[in-house]
């Protein structure tokens, strides 16, 4: 068996790993429009986004709180070693396999379906907290993908009449001076949410080899995992960024700003009540949104029934492969 601090040691670095692969798969989120039209270099975005993360995952601790410890009951996982591991390792699989694919999906469902995967595997059907679940994950899964929709046509509509007597020029002028904002709202908001989930996981491995005695973020965590995303959404993820930027609606400044302040506002809003919500859900259905309040042709529709069907299988097939890599661990001694 393992020294209990050394597998502690690996569990938080692959973590951070997962940290840094969940800031690269989602920098698209917030970079993607404003790199599409024109109005930022994708190196200048995509420092810009790195930087606002960081500064994001500083802002709250209600979604950590949630990852940590309303998914998965703490008290019944206390002590086991591989829980936390396994979960991480099929949240990283989707990922990597869905930013392969250049697939927009949801890394935040991935690591939720990783712990249910894993608990389920360690402590049967009961370990999961089905009704926080139900509360925090499932209703918000639902939701925010129509409160994006909703809230990217409705913005769209305001703008589009707020600026039908001005000249093309003159809208694209402004709109690129003001998705440089919209653009950071998003890049912040992300932080805000995406971060946490990773403070969550590594709150609960603490938790789980008995070193800290709640379920409370120590600031070390905080940095950490705030360093670990920023360092990924600089890294870009450039084929989820095409995906984003061009295939879904061919979008121009004043399309990009409202998709980003749209999105935004509906992820400050979950986060402010605790809920771990995509990001990738949110934005992409902004930008349909925004598209469908043009033309409802305008939006590829094939491209977007692709993204429904990777979000809808995220959870199923990140907790599968979690449990998966629980069993193997198990076999192996290195889980308990």
């Amino acid at each position: 068996m393992p020294d209990l601090p050394i597998l502690l040691i690996v569990v938080v670095g692959i973590a951070l790993v997962f940290d840094f692969t969940n800031g690269a798969h989602d920098s698209a989120n917030a970079i993607a429009t404003i790199v599409s039209t024109k109005v930022l270099s994708p190196l200048t975005a995509v420092l810009m986004a790195g930087a606002l993360n960081l500064l994001g995952a500083f802002l709250g601790e209600s979604v950590a709180h949630t990852i940590g410890s309303g998914i998965v009951q703490p008290e019944m996982v206390a002590g086991s070693q591989g829980l936390v591991l396994a979960a991480l390792l099929g949240a990283i699989f989707w990922n990597l396999l869905t930013w392969y694919l250049g697939i927009p999906s949801s890394s935040s469902h991935a690591l939720i379906g990783g712990l249910i995967g894993a608990a389920v595997a360690y402590g049967g059907w009961d370990a999961p907290l089905y009704g926080s679940i139900g509360a925090k994950v499932i209703v918000p899964l639902l939701l925010s993908p129509l409160a994006g929709f909703l809230s990217g046509y409705l913005l769209m509509v305001l703008l589009s009449w707020l600026v039908v007597r001005s000249t093309p020029g003159r809208v694209n002028f402004l709109f690129k001076k003001l998705q440089i904002v919209s653009s950071a709202f998003m890049a912040t908001s992300h932080g805000l949410n995406d971060a946490q989930k990773t403070m969550g996981i590594i709150t609960l491995a603490l938790f789980t080899f008995h070193e800290i005695p709640e379920m409370a973020v120590p600031f070390w965590v905080k940095l950490a995992c705030a360093l670990a995303m920023g360092l990924g959404t600089a890294s870009g993820g450039w084929k989820i960024v095409k995906t984003m930027g061009h295939k879904i609606f061919k979008l121009e400044p004043i399309h990009g700003f409202a998709a980003e302040t749209a999105a935004a506002a509906v992820i400050c809003t979950a986060s402010a009540m605790g809920a771990p919500i995509s990001t990738t859900h949110t934005i992409s259905t902004t930008v349909i949104g925004v598209g469908a309040s043009k033309r409802l042709s305008a939006v590829r529709w094939g491209v977007a029934g692709r993204l429904v069907v990777a979000w809808v299988l995220t959870i199923p097939a990140a907790a599968l492969v979690s449990a998966l890599c629980y069993w193997f661990l198990a076999v192996t001694g290195l889980a308990v």
